[in-house]
């Protein structure tokens, strides 16, 4: 929402806000514009008869004052995706979809189609180095859109994705996640087959084609709209970096991890849907670093390596622990993953992360209980989380201190840290924890 509300300020549009909290980098982008409320919560008298539109964010709640005063009035109201589409009607749409990938396969896109000129607009959920903002809607000829399944807003629970109406839809894999939206896989998987029916007939699926959910979603769509598998790719790894193949030659990449293999293939057959050769390709793919917060390396002096992941659902996390040690076979990996969204800590969805970690390397799990209190969830047993993960071996963290303690008396040399959440450890400076480790090593 931030994103989109910069992204009207610099074309021109006078825009407003509110929330009831504000968090960073939220905070300072919009102070930075000149958009940041001068004073948070809800303040109805603010909407009047000259607000041309209201956007609603999918956080915000059906009693929510403000949305209470628009409807009364009749002011014209969009969710987030539909005024996203309205925005970008006149275009052909690109909507990334899936449980896992979304974000660096739409990053790969973008960064190819800005390397070979193409105009475009987007819409992405991280930062992407040489992209100043995460939306932009300047009325291009395409528009390339990470395509969240979660519900529209508090008076449209229709999942985002298929409020975009696209022509070209991609669909990554299908892991069940947001339980507190779709209480069972059934029903989430469902959310997928209404997005695969939403294709035009003279639209495409590309799709990953090793998924059996997604493979037999499609199987039962007798349509005319045109199906584009895509699968693992040939790849090697020399000497740490990784390579991939195509008939007349290999390109080195910035990337690495099997899963960044598969999302690298899905993002190429987008491409070529969009008229690009392979060849002008491969040459951009050469000069992709990913995006923020993906398996993003922090800090690298040879001997320890500290990465931050994004990941936070079981599969994301899996793809992202088995990435690293693929990648580093001969350090030593210590793991520690955030129970930090709605889905990760209710227990009924708990066991869906069994035997996420692999057996070797130094894993553990960090539960905030402040974080439970505030979203209003049980507590959650050390022994219900080894048991839900099958892994008794595990180590369960419920304070920053103690986490960092635990670092920093089991590194040595020749280690790969990896944090993986959708949180922060409890606000973990990473800074400051890697300052410690270099002043403790030799």
């Amino acid at each position: 929402m931030h994103n989109l509300a910069i992204a009207l300020h610099q074309t021109g549009h006078y825009v407003t806000g509110s929330d009831d909290d504000i968090f960073e980098p939220s905070r300072s982008r919009l102070s930075a514009n000149g958009l940041l409320p001068a004073e948070l919560g809800w303040h109805p008298e603010k909407i009047n008869r000259k607000t041309k539109a209201v956007i609603l964010g999918m956080h915000a709640r059906i009693d929510n004052p403000e949305l209470k005063r628009a409807l009364d009035i009749g002011i014209q109201i969009y969710s987030f995706p539909d005024f996203v589409y309205e925005s970008s009607k006149n275009a052909k749409r690109v909507v990334i979809a899936g449980s896992h990938g979304k974000t660096t396969i739409t990053s790969i896109i973008m960064h190819v189609l800005r390397h070979v000129g193409q105009e475009f607009d987007y819409l992405v959920g991280a930062g992407i180095k040489g992209f100043s903002n995460m939306v932009k809607l300047n009325g291009a000829p395409i528009i390339v859109l990470e395509g969240d399944e979660y519900l529209s807003s508090a008076l449209d629970r229709t999942p985002k994705f298929i409020r975009y109406n696209h022509n070209i839809g991609l669909i990554s894999g299908i892991a069940w996640d947001h339980i507190n939206a779709f209480p069972s896989k059934d029903e989430y998987v469902d959310q997928f087959a209404k997005f695969i029916d939403n294709t035009p007939d003279d639209g495409s699926i590309v799709y990953f084609d090793e998924d059996p959910v997604i493979k037999k979603l499609l199987k039962v769509k007798k349509r005319k709209f045109r199906k584009i598998p895509y699968s693992t790719p040939i790849y090697t790894v020399k000497e740490g970096q990784y390579y991939l193949k195509n008939e007349i030659s290999e390109t080195r990449l910035r990337l690495f991890g099997k899963h960044n293999m598969q999302n690298l293939a899905g993002a190429m057959e987008v491409l070529k849907l969009l008229g690009l050769l392979e060849k002008d390709i491969f040459q951009a793919l050469k000069t992709f670093d990913g995006a923020a917060n993906r398996l993003e390396k922090l800090f690298d002096d040879k001997s320890i390596v500290v990465y931050k992941d994004f990941a936070h659902s079981p599969s994301k996390m899996k793809s992202t622990v088995e990435a690293v040690h693929e990648f580093y076979p001969e350090k030593k990996i210590i793991s520690c993953f955030e129970l930090h969204t709605y889905s990760s800590l209710n227990k009924d969805f708990l066991s869906e992360y069994r035997n996420s970690f692999p057996s070797k390397g130094m894993n553990m799990v960090f539960v905030n209980d402040h974080t439970l209190k505030i979203k209003k969830m049980p507590p959650l047993s050390d022994e219900a989380i080894k048991t839900s993960f099958n892994n008794e071996k595990l180590m369960i963290i419920r304070s920053k201190q103690n986490l960092e303690n635990l670092i920093l008396d089991n590194i040595q040399p020749d280690t790969v840290l990896l944090f993986m959440s959708s949180g922060n450890f409890g606000e973990m400076n990473y800074s400051d924890l890697i300052e410690k480790i270099t002043q403790q090593l030799p």
